[in-house]
């Protein structure tokens, strides 16, 4: 029976989320599987693999053939390089001390560059958020000294209406004597 690592695909539409199976490699893609060996979410940034490392490697060492996703999930999780590993102890290039050595001294490094991007991410994160708070100032601040412009030619004009008013009824009086004479 040909085994293949491969992905599964759930959740729903436009929003994928992937199961990492061992599978016959005659099963429909969402269908039946032998066990199930992780998760794989791309829709978060970094994508979130989990992954069980030593299940992954005992598959790989009975066979299992990943597919070219697969593969590239297993690679960046350090599964190929643990079975890499164990080819060499098994060949005795290595001993399990070494095997362990090399793999965590690698553990230890791929952490360190997925620590940059996450910090990097957060720092963009943040100079966006600043920008935005920024541009939400300098619109709420222009806001606000439309409104006081808007508010002081209504004092101007009422101001103008009152000096007007008290103008005209002195000039509506001789008009009304003038009537009155004729």
């Amino acid at each position: 029976m040909p085994v293949k690592i491969r992905l599964q695909r759930h959740g729903k539409k436009g929003k994928p989320f992937y199961w990492i199976v061992a599978a016959d490699a005659r099963s429909k893609r969402d269908g039946k599987f032998l066990e199930k060996l992780g998760i794989y979410n791309p829709n978060s940034n970094p994508a979130i693999i989990e992954l069980k490392i030593d299940k992954a490697v005992t598959w790989l060492q009975n066979g299992a053939q990943p597919t070219e996703t697969a593969k590239r999930i297993l690679s960046y999780k350090g599964v190929l390089l643990k079975h890499h590993l164990l080819g060499g102890l098994r060949k005795g290039a290595l001993t399990e001390e070494q095997v362990e050595e090399k793999f965590n001294a690698w553990l230890e490094e791929k952490g360190k560059i997925v620590g940059t991007k996450l910090e990097g991410l957060d720092k963009v994160k943040a100079e966006a958020k600043a920008k935005a708070l920024d541009a939400e100032k300098a619109v709420n601040e222009k806001r606000a000294a439309e409104a006081a412009a808007a508010a002081l030619p209504e004092e101007v004009v009422a101001e103008a209406e009152a000096t007007t008013e008290e103008a005209a009824p002195a000039e509506e009086a001789p008009a009304a004597d003038a009537e009155t004479k004729e």
